[in-house]
């Protein structure tokens, strides 16, 4: 089982906002997210990673754009109307940094318990298990938490998003 311990859990308790990307529910822990965003013009960054391969505009501040789906092996899927982009803040070796990520659909802000929370299985997913933090069962339905630092790590080095301390 993989350690799920640095999620902030309190009192065995962890807010997060839901949200959908090709199909699958993710959550990230909701004291990261700054702000939601409705679909804004992209500006694409030549010789950026796939995985940060855009900016946009907040608040009068360029910021890097990162598509999850590229991380966990997703089908790319176009923006909607109900496409969001989650502006989270991470302390990215000691600074700030905002990241804006692309969401299919954003769900609520919810509560998580760690009872119901697990590492990700061994054998049998899809997905990198060092990229989900834990799995959360919640009303029949599976919840990913993504290990943000661990894929910025590995698939944003060249996006200056490497290595977030949170």
């Amino acid at each position: 089982m993989q350690d799920n311990s640095d999620i902030a859990w309190d009192n065995d308790h962890v807010r997060v906002l839901t949200f959908d990307l090709s199909g699958e529910t993710f959550a990230l822990e909701a004291n990261l997210v700054c702000e939601i965003l409705d679909l804004l013009p992209e500006t694409a960054v030549p010789g950026a990673t796939p995985l940060a391969a855009s900016v946009i505009n907040f608040r009068g501040s360029v910021i890097p754009v990162a598509d999850l789906r590229l991380a966990f092996g997703l089908a790319a899927k176009g923006m909607s109307l109900d496409s969001r982009f989650i502006v989270i803040e991470l302390d990215c070796e000691g600074e700030t940094v905002f990241v804006g990520l692309k969401a299919d659909k954003v769900f609520e802000v919810t509560t998580l318990t760690r009872a119901a929370a697990e590492g990700p299985p061994r054998i049998g997913t899809r997905w990198r298990q060092d990229f989900i933090r834990c799995i959360a069962k919640r009303n029949g339905d599976f919840i990913v938490v993504p290990n943000l630092h661990r894929i910025f790590a590995t698939c944003g080095q060249s996006t200056g998003l490497a290595g977030p301390q949170h």
